[in-house]
């Protein structure tokens, strides 16, 4: 999965969950324009990042080993 594809999966739970984009910021601690540039797939989040988004949007990650 590349972050575009990331991007896109946070902004559709994001937006069905009802949370504007500077809040989800403020929840994950991010600053609203490196959250969105996450959003927008023009910025790799860190693993950090990744997973405080995630649980704030209540998803998992999960890792493909090949």
């Amino acid at each position: 999965m590349n972050k575009i594809e990331i991007g896109k999966i946070i902004k559709v739970r994001r937006k069905f969950l009802k949370i504007t984009q500077k809040d989800l910021a403020e929840i994950v601690g991010l600053s609203l324009r490196n959250f969105v540039d996450i959003e927008n797939g023009k910025a790799n989040p860190t693993l950090d990042a990744l997973q405080k988004i995630t649980e704030a949007l209540g998803l998992e990650i999960t890792v493909k080993v090949d």
